[in-house]
């Protein structure tokens, strides 16, 4: 088939997660098809011994009253359909319906055969499906299509590992060019049906939306390519169901400039949208660099514009953990959690971690730029989310990771299969994460509005339950029964600004277990700041479980001991605590210092996905990854100006 017949489509085929050496020559499926391979997929999974470790009780939703002072709110804000093409081309039929019913809680099995489950459903989600790919159903559900345009829609069915590695390569290269084979090389056909996609994804949402009880968003994913399957993507979710006629896609927007003054000009009042990076991990160091994805170096005016439409960013997902790297000054060995990339060699480009590429260097950033620019662009809350390309939103517990991307990640022997490649494996995948939101009840406005102010977290899957607040001189009260209240009164919750003040600076945390986790381990505070024009950032063991306290020739609190049994997954319930409240005081706090603060909450250990995996097929867990995980939340930061 003639490769530029391919090029509209390849950006979409280039987000797959599947990687082999560009090397490779190969020309056979990349994926099982037919029944009779079904069949035996089917065979093999129904071999794997699901009873081979405990498992929670699946639970009814229970709907939060509105409350002034706000609930927390579980949901995923990134999320795959069969409507992606990568997502289709790897083997996904679930449509959005199907999605969100899951969401909802309803069970579903992916294509090989293997069953998806929520423990507990969601309190909202959004459908995020990459843009770029809008009109492609349509438009091969055409009858009028003509042969060349067939042959490309009927190769969608069968990929090869060959086609999918030219597709990669070929649309690496800038700007994006729309191919128009499958729309009659009529451009405004192309327009048309990807404005019918986009009404269609806003429908679904309309259909699953229930105010107070379960809240749908219409959002996308604008996805231009990067080398090496590099990320520099964002999600839009709107406020409402305003929303501009079309999703503005790679196709429209060369840069993410472009994508924002292009949000803005389309989305006037009542419509409200807000963008959120995926993945700074995997930007190649974009992520927080000072300039676009073509090279272009921000001006004040862009970092306004940044500013005003980016207040979040993804920290956490299927393809790695985005915190931190100690080797770019972090201070403490939490920074190893589900890392994906080593830091990059002198002279490398990509496939590795650079100083602008991790949030809590983007944050340091963040109060660089406000003493050059008046204003911190990069004072954005954190979340976590998915990007599973299976339709099932929030499955993110580790018992129940069944890969993401379908007929590529299942069953288990293929997720277990082939050990590190140059850390590019489906054994550095993780099940991905969740974004924590509290809001005064479980609408659209009051969820999006609480994701504009940043009273919001991130979790690695878990569903911890934490608030903090910061503020001066803070009364002891704050861990009564009356404490949320004051605290409101008398601070900022997270995602929330101080100006500095002499008095000393408190930091108040209430965190409680995940029902359905272990129980919680210990309390972290990071704090970063700005001293002589320097940054600098430090790592705090502030409250330990059980009781004990932080050890003062440490500053660490001594490890509890609770273990797992890797022969079932079954961890103590003993050791450890339900629940930790506490109030820090900053020490050495001071006003002349702009800084941040933001706490992370680690579990006790239990069991890894993999482990689970090779307990279904009776076998030893691979070596070269951890048996076992330390899930943890991590919260939005407060920021505190200078005197």
């Amino acid at each position: 088939m003639r490769w530029y017949i391919w090029v509209g489509l390849v950006l979409i085929v280039a987000l797959g997660v599947v990687y082999y050496s560009a090397g490779k020559r190969m020309s056979a499926p990349m994926i099982p098809v037919g029944e009779e391979a079904l069949a035996d997929l089917q065979a093999e999974i129904d071999a794997q011994n699901e009873e081979a470790f405990a498992r929670p009780e699946r639970k009814a939703r229970v709907v939060q009253p509105a409350n002034p002072l706000r609930n927390v709110y579980f949901g995923d804000l990134h999320i795959h359909t069969n409507l992606s093409f990568d997502s289709y081309l790897f083997g996904n039929r679930l449509d959005p319906d199907a999605a969100y019913r899951i969401a909802k809680g309803e069970a579903a099995t992916i294509r090989t055969g293997e069953a998806i489950e929520l423990t507990r459903p969601l309190d909202f989600a959004a459908l995020t499906d990459h843009a770029e790919g809008f009109g492609l159903h349509e438009a091969c559900s055409r009858e009028d299509q003509s042969k060349a345009g067939r042959e490309v829609c009927d190769s969608f069915e069968t990929p090869s590992i060959k086609t999918f590695l030219n597709l990669r390569k070929q649309n690496e290269s800038r700007p994006m060019i729309r191919d128009l084979t499958i729309y009659g090389d009529d451009p405004e056909q192309a327009e048309a049906l990807g404005r019918s996609t986009w009404a269609k994804v806003k429908e679904a949402a309309a259909r699953h939306n229930e105010p107070g009880t379960f809240t749908a968003f219409a959002a996308y994913e604008y996805s231009p390519p990067l080398a090496d399957s590099g990320k520099h993507h964002r999600n839009i979710i709107f406020r409402s169901s305003e929303t501009p006629a079309r999703a503005v896609s790679a196709y429209d927007a060369a840069s993410e400039i472009d994508l924002w003054k292009q949000l803005e000009a389309g989305c006037a009042a009542p419509c409200q949208f807000l963008t959120i990076p995926h993945n700074p991990n995997k930007t190649w160091g974009l992520a927080f660099a000072d300039h676009t994805i073509d090279g272009i170096p921000y001006t004040p005016e862009d970092w306004a514009l940044r500013q005003r439409s980016e207040p979040l960013v993804e920290m956490f997902q299927i393809k790695g953990n985005s915190e931190c790297s100690s080797s770019f000054g972090a201070s403490d060995e939490e920074c190893g959690f589900e890392q994906f990339f080593p830091p990059c060699a002198e002279g490398q480009e990509t496939l590795c971690i650079k100083p602008t590429s991790m949030v809590r260097d983007g944050l340091g950033i963040g109060l660089a730029l406000e003493d050059q620019l008046g204003f911190n662009p990069l004072a954005f809350g954190l979340i976590g989310s998915t990007d599973t390309h299976n339709s099932n939103p929030g499955d993110v517990e580790e018992w129940d990771f069944r890969g993401a991307s379908g007929l590529n990640s299942s069953p288990a022997r293929k997720r277990l299969a082939g050990g590190r490649r140059g850390n590019r494996t489906s054994l550095l995948r993780n099940p991905g994460g969740l974004a924590a939101v509290w809001a005064e009840e479980n609408t659209r406005e009051a969820l999006f509005d609480a994701m504009q102010r940043k009273e919001v977290y991130a979790t690695s899957g878990t569903r911890i339950k934490l608030r903090t607040f910061a503020g001066f001189d803070l009364p002891q009260d704050l861990l009564g029964e009356s404490g949320i209240a004051a605290a409101y009164q008398a601070g900022v919750p997270m995602g929330g600004t101080l100006e500095g003040k002499s008095a000393g600076l408190d930091v108040f945390v209430w965190a409680i277990r995940d029902p359905d986790g272990a129980p919680l381990q210990k309390v972290q505070l990071i704090k970063g700041w700005i001293e002589d024009g320097e940054r600098k950032e430090r790592v705090f063991d502030i409250a330990c479980s059980g009781g004990s306290s932080v050890d003062a020739a440490t500053g660490k609190c001594d490890d509890n001991g609770a273990t797992v049994d890797l022969s079932d997954c079954s961890f103590d319930e003993d050791l450890g605590s339900a629940e930790i409240k506490t109030l820090w005081r900053d020490e050495d706090y001071s006003p002349q210092n702009d800084a941040f603060y933001y706490v992370r909450i680690l579990q006790n250990p239990t069991c890894r996905w993999t482990t689970y995996d090779s307990l279904r097929l009776g076998r030893m867990p691979p070596e070269d990854v951890p048996a076992t995980v330390i899930e943890r939340a991590w919260s939005s930061p407060i920021w505190v100006k200078a005197q």
